[in-house]
């Protein structure tokens, strides 16, 4: 059976469902009235309440409540999860050695017991990120200037990596820091924490900011450094379906301060 749901099962059905589940390796998701305890790094207890339990095939276990996103308590993936039903009272438990941690469920009234047995081995696909606008900046490096010659992503330096390293057309090291949200001082700080490494250089080296757009704090901090901005939407296309000309890109020059 690929799906089964129940409406206010027993103690001994619920019992069944979950083992059922848990044998078919299937996502298992309950609506109970129940109480939570965890052992492990630190301790917690949670009093009886109506909340959503799911277990997952790879061994992931979470508590909702009714508020928040993140769950109340959860046990990661490669979890043992359990049940056992004790004098009529129904436990799942959710353990994992390494570090050793216990999360007890009693469950004290089931609303809804279910599980599903889907079948999903696709991978998220994410974009309009900074790694998205890095590949772009290494496939069309003319969108930053013409002559930019990208030569070294996420570069290793004592304050931390940079997003993109190259020469300009005048063989200027140029250091980039991009971000896909609009940009604060936070930003503008941390490009020229890594200018700072540079100090040492005999030639001259640009800090360019890339980003969709800068706050006005963000300006006035790039015209006090003497940095330069560019306005750079990332890219938000996926994969294969990638059909992009330059044209699609904010194109506006590279502001100096």
């Amino acid at each position: 059976m690929k799906f089964l749901s129940e409406k206010n099962p027993d103690q001994q059905r619920t019992f069944e469902i979950i083992n059922e589940g848990l044998s078919k390796k299937a996502v298992i998701v309950l609506m109970v009235c129940c109480r939570v305890i965890y052992e492990g790094r630190a301790r917690s207890k949670l009093a009886s309440g109506d909340r959503m339990i799911i277990i997952k095939s790879d061994g992931s276990f979470m508590i909702h409540q009714d508020r928040n996103l993140e769950p109340v308590n959860w046990q990661p993936p490669k979890s043992q999860c359990k049940a056992s039903l004790k004098k009529g009272i129904m436990y799942i438990e959710g353990k994992r050695r390494n570090p050793p941690e216990r999360l007890e469920v009693e469950i004290h009234n089931t609303y809804i017991a279910s599980y599903f047995n889907g079948e999903d081995s696709k991978d998220l696909e994410l974009t309009g990120y900074e790694e998205n606008m890095r590949e772009l900046v290494f496939e069309n490096p003319e969108i930053i200037e013409e002559g930019f010659r990208p030569s070294n992503r996420e570069y290793s330096t004592p304050n931390g990596f940079i997003d993109v390293l190259g020469k300009d057309k005048n063989g200027n090291l140029m250091v980039i820091e991009l971000k896909s949200r609009r940009a604060g001082i936070n930003a503008v700080k941390q490009l020229k924490k890594y200018l700072d490494c540079f100090s040492d250089h005999k030639e001259f080296v640009r800090g360019i900011l890339v980003a969709p757009s800068i706050t006005g704090d963000a300006e006035e901090l790039l015209e006090e450094y003497k940095l330069e901005y560019k306005s750079l939407e990332p890219p938000r296309e996926f994969g294969n379906d990638k059909n992009l000309t330059l044209d699609f890109f904010n194109h506006a020059d590279l502001k100096n301060y």
